[in-house]
């Protein structure tokens, strides 16, 4: 029996199956965070290629917070109908896209801000750079910065809106005891407040029908970090702050990053955040989704028919074959392909600017994909 190609809702949004394509940072704004032309072809492509949701790459809520150069901003009134052509190419497409919001926070490039900003102020060995301590008056203002963020997604025609909180960015910076030891009330025991507070702003600003989806790193891989357990609890409170879907995901930095793991060429290294998701599953009834070296059809389908996801997520796979979706897809003679030709070799991202995500290695099929 065949899941990954039944329709199914988060929240009121309904999508035609359950592959998501996860957000990546794409990298094809101007200085200003305007989306340049090329990225609404590769949200259309996307689309065409027959991809449930599209979420996009991080969109900063605020100029303290953009991460990188090239970076889509979602700051101003005035980006609002930059983002409103590329929801309408989407649209056309017959797709549907939801915004990733998010604040960098300690992360942040010293290409775009002159210094970044996390709960507390931190000296990290993976750290590019140490943060300061936000000042109370800084937390409430970000918080308002989300929420003007996920107005003016929806002002734009976005299907739905995902709060950044995974990979050592702003909210994830709030959770983690490793880089939030404050001694007000944002600091510990409740490190979720910050979270709570950008949630219940945001659900202010969309009114209660609107899709508001959350990527959660569950765990931060580091020592003195968030543990799965933190994580639990975290996933157990996310009904009460007005989310329709959880998006699983780990890593907050230093060695090697639990979120992008190469090599992934056979199903046993697939799904490595299965173990997270079974976690969460026994703490929630909100959807989740499962992002994470997720390659073949068979291994998407096992995790659909145990229940511990109902959504699949995938990234770099659909940055190599953005028709995987229409690849996978049953017909007369079964489908086209079991498996993604992606093996994670990571080297999607541009090195020099202007360039954006590409796969080095186009259209080759799976038994063509390299060993590297």
């Amino acid at each position: 029996m065949t899941h990954l190609f039944e329709p199914a809702h988060i929240g009121s949004l309904e999508l035609p199956n359950r592959l998501i394509r996860s957000a990546t940072a794409e990298r094809m704004a101007d200085a200003d965070g305007r989306p340049r032309p090329e990225l609404a072809e590769l949200y259309r492509e996307l689309a065409q290629g027959g991809v449930g949701l599209i979420i996009s790459g991080h969109l900063y809520v605020h100029p303290s917070g953009k991460a990188h150069p090239e970076m889509t901003g979602i700051h101003r009134d005035d980006l609002i109908p930059h983002l409103v052509a590329i929801c309408d190419a989407i649209h056309d497409a017959g797709g549907r896209l939801a915004a990733q919001i998010n604040h960098g926070g300690m992360q942040c490039s010293r290409r775009t801000v002159d210094e970044t900003v996390a709960p507390s102020a931190v000296e990290l060995p993976f750290l590019k750079r140490p943060a300061r301590a936000m000042t109370e008056e800084e937390i409430e203002m970000t918080i308002q910065a989300y929420a003007d963020a996920a107005r003016r997604a929806q002002e734009a025609g976005f299907d739905a809106v995902q709060i950044h909180g995974a990979h050592g960015y702003l909210v994830s910076q709030f959770l983690s005891p490793l880089t939030n030891h404050r001694s007000d009330a944002w600091g510990p025991p409740d490190r979720a407040r910050f979270l709570r507070a950008v949630c219940r702003a945001v659900r202010e600003a969309v009114g209660p029908d609107y899709p508001l989806l959350i990527k959660l790193g569950m765990v931060d891989g580091v020592e003195g970090g968030l543990t799965v357990e933190d994580g639990a609890e975290i996933v157990a409170a996310l009904e009460e702050m007005g989310l329709d879907a959880l998006e699983i995901s780990g890593g907050i930095g230093g060695g090697e990053s639990l979120n992008t793991r190469g090599g992934i060429r056979s199903p046993e290294d697939e799904a490595y955040f299965r173990p997270l998701a079974r976690r969460a599953r026994r703490r929630t009834a909100l959807p989740i989704a499962l992002v994470g070296g997720l390659r073949s059809r068979a291994v998407m389908e096992d995790v659909l028919q145990s229940g511990d996801a109902d959504f699949i997520s995938m990234c770099r796979p659909l940055i190599c074959e953005p028709d995987l979706p229409e690849r996978l897809r049953e017909g007369p003679q079964g489908p086209v392909q079991q498996r993604a030709a992606c093996t994670s070799c990571n080297r999607c991202w541009p090195e020099e600017r202007g360039e954006g995500i590409a796969c080095k290695l186009p259209g080759r099929p799976p038994e063509e994909a390299p060993t590297h």
